[in-house]
């Protein structure tokens, strides 16, 4: 049985919600099952130096898990003196995420930046801070618009993600930690509303998988985000 008590191609509970933070021009507070990472959007009149007189804009994202967020305390990145490679990775995976889901020129030279902080990890904390922060950007620019900051909202379709994977030999969706730790096969699936990819992600942790098998994940990942976007929709209207 999975957690929840939920069949193969099944998502977890999915919980958005908005305006979490008070100070953030965006802030979504996103849950998959037990997983929890609070996304927020933040603007600036400016862009970085590779973008600096094309007349576009530009988003990015960081990404962090609190001490406490797994089993046993991790020490702050920050004390450390140096991010890790994964949170590298995985906040240049959101930066790319939201960056497609957005008309950058029509955004002008402005910058957000998307930080989504893991309050709580069980797996597929990546996907969560992707599914929440597109949420967190689209309220920050609704904000911006209301406050005559900006005159309108560039065009932007939907983005969400999902992790997918094979556990004993079955296609599984939105793998929980276990499940993660413990699969044969661990794929994310990023995609734009109405299916179009934008990243897909796949190791074989064991073994290896075939052709019909990837199809089927990439399938049932599709499935899912197509979910995961119609949560996004009824939170913005």
């Amino acid at each position: 049985m999975r957690s929840f008590n939920r069949s193969l191609l099944e998502t977890r509970p999915i919980t958005l919600t908005p305006n979490v933070n008070k100070h953030a021009e965006g802030s979504c507070l996103v849950e998959f099952g037990d997983t929890k990472v609070h996304c927020t959007a933040s603007w600036e009149e400016k862009v970085p130096p590779h973008v600096y007189g094309t007349g576009a804009g530009w988003v990015t994202a960081e990404y962090g898990m609190l001490p406490r967020a797994t089993h046993d305390r991790s020490r702050r990145e920050a004390a450390q003196g140096k991010q890790q490679g994964r949170t590298l990775e995985i906040q240049r995976l959101i930066g790319r995420a939201l960056r497609a889901s957005i008309d950058l020129k029509a955004l002008g030279p402005r910058s957000l930046t998307l930080d989504c902080d893991v309050m709580q990890a069980d797996g597929g904390t990546r996907t969560a801070s992707i599914t929440g922060a597109y949420v967190a950007m689209v309220l920050a620019l609704r904000k911006l618009k209301e406050k005559k900051t900006i005159s309108q909202i560039p065009p932007m379709q939907h983005v969400a993600a999902i992790s997918v994977g094979i556990v004993k030999g079955q296609v599984c969706v939105d793998l929980d930690y276990l499940e993660d730790s413990g699969g044969e096969v661990d794929l994310n699936i990023v995609a734009l509303d109405g299916g179009k990819l934008v990243e897909v992600q796949g190791t074989a942790e064991k073994g290896s998988f075939d052709r019909a098998q990837l199809d089927a994940m990439l399938d049932a990942g599709l499935a899912a985000t197509l979910q995961l976007v119609e949560h996004q929709k009824r939170i913005l209207g």
